[in-house]
């Protein structure tokens, strides 16, 4: 009994002390049921608004929504390390013809890059781009392509462009040559950035056909001046008229010749270099008909945009495309617009249009000429040779600076004045000219003689304004004044129309009553 007593006795003595040992210690932390590695700190990736902590930590995958609408502050495309923001479709402002569109959507779709940024289709709308400022407003559009630096650079100053940032598109414009010809393949910003970038590069010249020039005795024109030369008349004499232009209501490409022309010339003198390559040969119902015409050898020279051209040196070997000084050259723009849902996706299009897809301007159907010297590496391009002679003579050429407000400020007067007085009186103005260069043959007049005469039979006319009744010249600014109720009214333009036809007539009678 004692013994177990004082066992007892003894165990509640040390639970006691043992009881107020643990009353004096400190509280402990509970331990975590994770590895002792793990702190208590998330990771950063776990937070939607902070940024990664390394390059090598990813941010979560995005869900569907968060890849059409990036954030209007990013600026730039995914780092390589990052998955590409997909995209099932775009949609491109355009205003290429069918063959350049569905040449570049088949060939897109099967790349790397569309797969990469799961786009599944383009969606090309090829619009007048009086169009375009609603859908890129409305976000209805990601990207615009062709149409003109004129076009593209309005689009930029109205803020309707994106700065091109990604590191895809950098790399691809750092490719591009910043000018041609004088003229920028890309418009930069004062901010440093670069808002549109060529795919292509335009040009407007001549198609001959050596073979004729030879067999008329005339040498191959290097200016458009060549093309009105009392030289050129020459083949005349011999039953061989060796130009050809279109009429301008038919033509946009000729009306921009003749508008490269008035403006490195000037208004005068212009309309004499126009009037007397009209005098030269002949007048067609289109610019393609110009260019068949060289190809056939039905004349030796003829005004076309730059792809005629290079399709007629694929058909005849006896053709060449000659780009005269004194044009006009320009890069073809593409770019991404502003309130796209696919920026990203937008910007690896405009990358691959000026890299890989470079090989569409080789298909026969479209013979367009490339930005990228690079293309001409490819198996399309090497098989383009004369293609690659004509790129290497662009970057020796100084062309002029074209204007393209003061062209469109007169280009109404400048379509119907060549159809009154050049198309409806080539009659007359052919046999004055004819006329002409046969009194110098034959010695009848001098060479000073000769040019003065040529001077007036090419002059811009004075005529009887319907109006005032009174007697005025067409002059650039009276031109300019009437150049918007030329393209409205209708009644006013017939009356114009008819003063010039008859003014010109009179003019062509008067210069051959001269010619002895």
């Amino acid at each position: 009994m004692r013994t177990g007593l004082l066992v007892t006795l003894v165990a509640i003595v040390v639970v006691a002390i043992l009881a107020v040992y643990l009353a004096t210690q400190p509280p402990t932390q509970p331990q975590p049921t994770t590895s002792p590695t793990t702190t208590s700190t998330p990771p950063a990736t776990t937070s939607p608004t902070s940024p990664p902590t390394s390059p090598t930590t990813f941010p979560p995958t995005p869900s569907p929504s968060t890849t059409q609408s990036p954030s209007p502050t990013s600026t730039s495309t995914p780092p390589p390390t990052q998955p590409a923001p997909t995209c099932d479709k775009l949609v491109v402002l355009t205003r290429h013809p069918t063959d350049i569109l569905d040449a570049t959507r088949d060939l897109f779709l099967k790349s790397d890059v569309a797969k990469k940024y799961g786009i599944k289709d383009v969606v090309f709308r090829p619009l007048a781009a009086a169009q375009w400022r609603p859908l890129i407003e409305r976000g209805e559009a990601d990207a615009a392509w062709g149409g003109g630096p004129t076009l593209f650079d309005s689009l930029y100053k109205d803020g309707l462009l994106l700065p091109l940032e990604g590191d895809e598109v950098k790399a691809a414009i750092a490719q591009i040559p910043k000018t041609v010809a004088g003229m920028p393949m890309m418009r930069v910003g004062p901010d440093g950035k670069v808002y549109w970038v060529a795919w292509a590069i335009s040009s407007f010249g001549i198609t001959i056909n050596t073979k004729v020039l030879r067999t008329a005795g005339v040498p191959e024109p290097k200016t458009w001046t060549d093309l009105a030369s009392l030289e050129y008349g020459k083949a005349i004499l011999k039953g061989m008229p060796v130009t050809g232009l279109a009429q301008l209501t038919k033509s946009t490409s000729n009306t921009r010749i003749a508008e490269i022309i008035l403006q490195a010339y000037g208004w005068d003198q212009g309309w004499v270099v126009i009037t007397l390559t009209a005098a030269n040969g002949k007048v067609y119902g289109g610019s393609e008909a110009v260019r068949d015409a060289v190809i056939a050898g039905e004349i030796g020279a003829g005004w076309t945009i730059d792809f005629y051209g290079y399709t007629a040196q694929l058909q005849n070997p006896d053709t060449k495309y000659v780009i005269p000084p004194d044009t006009s050259v320009n890069g073809d723009p593409i770019a991404v617009v502003k309130n796209t849902k696919c920026r990203a996706a937008a910007e690896a299009f405009v990358a691959w249009v000026i890299t890989e897809g470079q090989v569409v301007v080789f298909d026969p159907k479209i013979n367009r000429m490339p930005v990228n010297p690079n293309a001409f590496n490819t198996p399309q391009g090497k098989q383009r040779p004369d293609l690659k002679s004509v790129y290497d003579q662009l970057f020796q050429l100084k062309t002029i600076e074209f204007n393209d407000t003061l062209a469109l400020a007169v280009e109404n007067v400048v379509m119907y004045y060549f159809d009154a007085a050049i198309t409806d009186n080539i009659d007359i103005l052919q046999q004055t000219w004819l006329k002409l260069v046969k009194a110098l043959n034959d010695g009848k007049i001098d060479r000073t003689k000769a040019e003065a005469l040529a001077q007036r039979l090419g002059e811009p006319v004075t005529f009887v304004d319907p109006d005032t009744g009174q007697s005025v010249k067409l002059t650039m600014e009276y031109a300019m004044r009437i150049n918007d109720r030329i393209g409205t009214d209708s009644t006013y333009r017939d009356k114009v129309y008819a003063a010039w036809r008859d003014a010109a007539r009179k003019k062509y009678q008067e210069v051959a009553s001269q010619i002895p």
